[in-house]
């Protein structure tokens, strides 16, 4: 497809060029294809604000559609009676909610039940485990001092100067 419209080819372009040329003339050419693309250029940018303003206003009128259903809904209009068969269901639902939470449901039908095992409150209750107690830690054994090594007469290590003591820390 062409850019004027879906009727033009490559071949009209060019007959259009050489026409062009032989009426306007090879000097003053460029001068008319340079306003040609201005006069372009405008027509898309007009084209394109047309269609922005017009998305616009499509929004604004969604949104004022909106704005009365909401208040529509506020207000209560257009509501419809739902009808026995969902007055009935919600009497269900509210009667269900405020029954006492300790009271016992009835039993099911057998027919909707499926096999025992696929309901976990048809296991059998197993017994808590109990665990072994911790094993008591053996008394500590005294120690024996241990005997020197090396010759009775080596020279003791001279003595270490004491420390002076650590400030405790003190939690803030």
């Amino acid at each position: 497809m062409g850019g004027l419209g879906p009727g033009i080819g490559g071949g009209e372009y060019l007959i259009i060029a050489i026409v062009a040329l032989l009426v306007v003339g090879p000097e003053r050419l460029p001068l008319l294809l340079r306003k040609l693309g201005k006069m372009v250029s405008k027509a898309r940018a007009m084209a394109n604000e047309f269609r922005s303003n017009f998305d616009e206003m499509a929004r604004q009128s969604e949104l004022d559609e909106l704005r009365k259903e909401v208040e529509a809904l506020r207000s209560g209009q257009g509501m419809h009676a739902l009808g026995a068969d969902a007055d009935a269901a919600f009497r269900d639902i509210r009667d269900e909610l405020n029954r006492p939470v300790n009271a016992v449901p009835a039993p099911a039908p057998e027919a909707m039940l499926g096999a025992p095992d696929e309901w976990p409150d048809s296991a059998p209750v197993m017994a808590p485990l109990e665990l072994p107690a911790p094993p008591t830690p053996a008394p500590a054994k005294p120690r024996k001092p241990r005997a020197k090594a090396g010759p009775a007469t080596a020279a003791k290590p001279a003595a270490r100067k004491p420390r002076a003591p650590r400030p405790k820390k003190v939690d803030l």
